[in-house]
């Protein structure tokens, strides 16, 4: 069922002026990257309470928080950051995942750009949490000028004795490094992203163990994603109970969410998880420009939902998504249009996922790279037979679940959906070796 458009209330801002302080709250502003913007702001006073509470009290105040994982799993950050063992007479890592490629993600670039003194306080915290003494930032390839911006904002904490040695006078010794990826998908695992920290090829590992008994370089490290680690700075600025406050019972605080695609005003939208997929497209977003068909609420290795009410009144926090049948993923919410064959939509993203596979392990390598590329290129040239949908569902039963990591699994998301919502535009694909949508079919004479 198409929802009509109804008019859209006036507002162009990217944040929600109702839940200030937020995350964006500098970003576009002039100069915001500078350490003399951030410090007339209120720069570094979470880290200096962090200082004053104790590693293990920064910790508990994070679990309190109720924040979760902002990079795609949502797991609980508190719990995972009091994983990196104590005592133990080891260096600890923490790393930042800054490479976001997944295709409807690009939340993280912004804070990289525009709020780097942001970040550089959140991995301090966490760091000290931690008792973590060196830092990476993983950024990837693309992000030339974010990389630029964050070495030159390092430089400058560093000069005014935020980072190095006896960090504000705490006694706690922490350096920070941005490292540039070359541009692989696979580098948002985190294994793999620690593989090519170490200069070897980007393979993922296998576990256990986990990074927090043995990740860089075989020592205990903690990975959070961009948004994590600046929402700690908030925290511990703010308080947990500011954060807990928004939010749902079990997805607290704010969310960068991103949204693609025919909308009047694509970009994003910082809001309380668990505003709808409505209050998003049409109040913030402007409403489509077109009829539309499906939404990705996630990134694009989340399966798609049908566009219908149901699906516009679904709170976008990690149980409604999931009890609809998809996930939260990083917040990139892609909008298909009415008038795209969903047979193309999905081979453009195959496509992606082959192209960015490691090779690594049989079922990704032969499977996605191989096979499934195979049969959706065969669909969409018109070359289709009875029984090639039932093999695609067939390979997928065999891929799924038993490939080294979770790329596989991340292409079989959106494969496995679009079958399940519009076969009827797979049969005729298979019947007529035209797409239902014949105007709009973009990969047919490539």
């Amino acid at each position: 069922m198409t929802v009509a458009d109804p008019a859209p209330r006036a507002i162009t801002s990217g944040k929600d002026p109702r839940f200030a302080p937020s995350l964006y709250a500098h970003v576009g502003q002039d100069r915001s990257w500078t350490l003399d913007y951030y410090r007339e702001h209120g720069g570094y006073e979470g880290v200096r309470r962090a200082f004053a509470m104790g590693p293990d009290a920064v910790i508990d105040e994070v679990k309190k928080s109720g924040l979760r994982g902002r990079g795609g799993a949502g797991f609980a950050t508190g719990l995972k950051w009091s994983f990196m063992p104590l005592n133990d007479g080891k260096p600890h890592f923490i790393i930042c995942n800054a490479d976001e490629s997944e295709p409807g993600s690009f939340k993280d670039r912004y804070l990289l750009s525009e709020d780097p003194h942001q970040l550089i306080e959140g991995m301090l915290i966490g760091g000290y949490a931690m008792r973590a003494s060196v830092g990476y930032i993983y950024i990837r390839g693309e992000y030339v000028h974010a990389a630029e911006r964050m070495w030159a904002a390092i430089e400058e904490a560093r000069a005014a004795g935020l980072l190095g040695k006896n960090v504000l006078g705490s006694g706690f010794d922490f350096q920070l490094y941005v490292h540039r990826g070359a541009g692989a998908y696979i580098c948002g695992e985190e294994t793999a992203l620690m593989n090519s920290l170490e200069g070897l090829r980007a393979n993922p590992r296998l576990k256990p163990p986990f990074p927090a008994a043995a990740g860089l370089y075989g020592l205990p490290t903690t990975i959070n994603n961009v948004e994590t680690f600046c929402a700690a700075t908030q925290i511990l600025k703010y308080g947990a109970d500011w954060h807990a406050s928004m939010g749902t019972e079990k997805s607290k605080g704010m969310k960068l969410f991103q949204i693609s695609g025919p909308v009047a005003r694509p970009g994003v939208y910082e809001l309380p998880l668990g505003t709808t997929f409505r209050e998003l497209i049409y109040d913030w977003a402007g409403g489509p420009l077109e009829p539309i068909k499906a939404i990705i609420p996630g990134g694009s290795s989340c399966p798609m939902l049908r566009w219908d009410e149901a699906t516009l009144d679904t709170p976008m926090d990690y149980e409604a998504i999931a009890a609809a049948g998809s996930m939260l993923g990083t917040g990139g919410v892609t909008l298909i249009p009415q008038a795209d064959c969903i047979v193309d939509v999905t081979w453009n993203l195959v496509r992606f996922y082959a192209h960015e596979s490691c090779g690594k392990c049989t079922p990704c390598r032969e499977g996605i790279s191989g096979w499934m590329v195979k049969m959706y290129e065969k669909l969409v040239r018109g070359r289709g037979m009875p029984g090639d949908v039932e093999l695609i569902l067939d390979m997928s039963e065999n891929i799924g679940g038993r490939s080294f990591c979770a790329l596989a699994d991340a292409c079989l998301g959106p494969v496995l959906s679009s079958i399940k919502l519009f076969r009827d535009e797979y049969d005729v694909l298979v019947q007529t070796g035209q797409p239902t949508y014949p105007a709009r079919n973009r990969w047919r004479n490539e």
